[in-house]
């Protein structure tokens, strides 16, 4: 078993899950944990080698991309772009199933022995 690939598979996957967290219940500490988890991810992607990782980092790195300004807009700005910041965190959803799909992809194109 690939440990690694164990391991950012989870952070992908619970930034998912706290990000529509997010969208269930509009708290700063959803949208922080969401970023944070997702940071995480982005961060042990950077030493993947496989055949996919240019798309792995690429999807990861655009949820950041995305977290990271709504928890900045939800944060410090008027309470007027809430839905500004709930489009963001979709964009956020859609970019770590994105990334699962393609961690799913690689994974059925490697032949590893278990």
């Amino acid at each position: 078993m690939n440990w690694g690939k164990v391991f950012y598979i989870f952070f992908t996957l619970m930034s998912l899950t706290t990000s529509v967290s997010f969208l269930y219940e509009h708290t700063a500490v959803a949208l922080f944990a969401a970023g944070s988890i997702n940071l995480i991810s982005t961060i042990l992607k950077l030493g993947v080698r496989n055949l996919l990782s240019a798309e792995l980092l690429a999807g990861s790195l655009v949820a950041d991309l995305h977290l990271f300004p709504a928890f900045f807009m939800f944060q410090f700005g008027d309470g007027s772009s809430v839905n500004l910041i709930v489009g963001l965190v979709i964009g956020a959803i859609i970019a770590n199933g994105y990334t699962l799909i393609i961690s799913i992809v690689e994974s059925a194109k490697t032949k590893e022995d278990f």
